[in-house]
């Protein structure tokens, strides 16, 4: 298993779109964080306060779409490039090489939030000290988070290798990730205020310490004061929903012809 795992981090590590994902979800990140950071005092609560700067702090949400986005291009990219036969050929056991995926990719996507998040707190404490504000969130809450958006990005990342394992088309696997975290999650968390903390992308950007619904877009983008979820619970959720579309997948498409 870990020699699976590391041929698996060497084509993580030789492929241009690991870094370009993570280039793109650090400019994001960056550009949400500074627009959250300018309006703040007006949209969001004043940098000064500790709310005001936890929102612009994990404003980190897009880096941990990119890292399911991966997770997605890493399994659905051995079919479109016809390069599953010789991985297969490998290794038959074609449930220890699912898990060699979602492992390895699992750490690239912790490395897509841990970074986001730093860049979003630099972005942050960057807007404090050129407002002369104090910073009202101590280092132990700011390292807390971008710990617990490495968490997230990670199983989200596993996520992504699952879905794809699922679907097998590239197109649709990516589409899909996007339209679930942008858009149904968000219709879901604005009508079913209850069922929010469960979602897998909102329970997951709760691990890097935003707000329910902080990470949402149109109709779900609404901060109430609804509590989210405990830090283990969140990630409980998140894990169990990763094994469940893991064993799907590998009771169902992972075991039809690569052809």
């Amino acid at each position: 298993m870990n020699r699976l795992v590391r041929v698996e981090l060497l084509k993580l590590r030789t492929m241009r779109v690991t870094y370009g994902l993570l280039g793109v979800s650090i400019a994001i990140t960056a550009f949400f964080a500074s627009l959250q950071a300018s309006g703040a005092g007006r949209a969001v609560a004043p940098l000064s306060t500790a709310a005001g700067l936890g929102d612009v702090t994990t404003a980190g949400g897009v880096a941990m779409i990119l890292a399911a986005v991966l997770g997605v291009i890493v399994t659905s990219g051995e079919f479109r490039h016809t390069s599953a036969t010789l991985t297969y050929l490998a290794t038959p056991n074609r449930r220890k090489v699912l898990g060699a995926k979602a492992i390895a990719t699992a750490l690239v996507g912790a490395c897509y939030g841990v970074a986001a998040w730093i860049v979003a707190t630099a972005v942050g404490l960057i807007f404090v000290a050129s407002h002369g504000d104090h910073v009202t969130l101590g280092a132990g809450a700011l390292i807390g988070h971008v710990v617990g958006a490495g968490v997230g990005g990670a199983l989200l990342a596993a996520l992504g290798v699952a879905v794809g394992s699922l679907v097998r088309a590239q197109l649709a696997g990516v589409i899909g990730v996007f339209v679930w975290c942008l858009v149904i999650e968000s219709v879901i968390g604005a009508n079913f205020t209850a069922v929010r903390p469960y979602l897998p992308y909102t329970a997951a950007t709760t691990l890097g310490g935003a707000k329910l619904g902080a990470a949402a877009f149109g109709p779900g983008f609404t901060v109430t004061a609804q509590e989210a979820l405990p830090f283990l619970a969140a990630a409980a959720i998140v894990v169990a929903i990763d094994a469940a579309v893991a064993l799907l997948a590998e009771r169902t498409t992972v075991r039809h012809d690569i052809t």
